[in-house]
């Protein structure tokens, strides 16, 4: 509630500006004062902000609060390795299938995608929205050995990002990669991968450079953030761990 009550101030404030900028009024003086947002403002709702956002509460809980299932843990993101990139990843591997591909090799999510944590216990389909509220688009690119390589080295650039359980890579501090393998073999040069991933980073976004020379690109149809609800959905009880998939090395 207190958030559509944010966007609602924001918006009537942003009205507010631009009627006073088209009357080409001057402001003169300004005063402000910091105003903690908190459980606390629920103790004694605005009756008046109440009512404005009460026809518009219905609907946004009747998208929000659906039960998808369970979640083992909580499960937050951060590089080199955590459990959230670690489920979105595998995630997207599972649902490379849905046009009748074979399984990817490989699922690549980034870190800064992943907008909220996941939580321990029943998961909505609010919670989905809020690790990805983006219209990101499911897709699988085939690339070849030599690029997937450099691709291993744009990861390892940025300190690492969410990959499937094919991959083991391990890093420098200072982002070097040191050994990258896909199901536990050295990466071919010449042979061609198939990678699921978002259409973001398809484009070559957040450093993911070697993902713009993929030799064919095939669209899902399906946005990630509906890919995760329907594996939630199938799988009803999820779970991640930590594996080792990027391990920065001490030497």
């Amino acid at each position: 509630m207190r958030r559509i009550l944010l966007l609602l101030i924001f918006h009537f404030s942003f009205l507010t500006l631009h009627f006073a900028s088209a009357q080409e009024y001057k402001v003169r003086s300004a005063k402000w004062k910091r105003l903690e947002v908190n459980s606390s403002l629920d103790a004694n709702p605005d009756s008046l902000a109440l009512a404005i956002i009460a026809p518009y509460k219905v609907s946004v809980d009747s998208v929000m609060t659906p039960v998808l299932g369970m979640s083992r843990v909580v499960m937050s993101a951060k590089r080199p390795e955590s459990l959230l990139s670690n489920w979105a990843a595998d995630v997207m591997v599972e649902g490379s299938t849905a046009t009748g591909l074979p399984v990817a090799d490989m699922g690549l999510v980034n870190i800064g995608g992943l907008r909220n944590n996941m939580p321990e216990g029943i998961v909505r389909r609010g919670d989905i929205i809020l690790i990805s509220p983006f219209e990101n688009q499911l897709v699988v690119l085939e690339i070849k050995g030599k690029y997937l390589i450099e691709l291993m080295h744009n990861i390892a650039a940025v300190g690492g990002e969410g990959v499937s359980s094919s991959v083991r890579m391990v890093i420098t501090k200072d982002g070097k990669l040191v050994s990258a393998t896909i199901n536990g073999e050295k990466i071919s040069r010449k042979r061609t991968y198939t990678i699921a991933t978002l259409d973001y980073l398809a484009e070559g976004n957040d450093k993911m450079y070697a993902l713009k020379k993929a030799k064919k690109r095939h669209e899902i149809g399906l946005k990630t953030r509906d890919v995760m609800m329907e594996y939630v959905i199938k799988h009803r009880i999820i779970d991640s761990k930590m594996e080792g998939r990027i391990v920065v090395s001490e030497e």
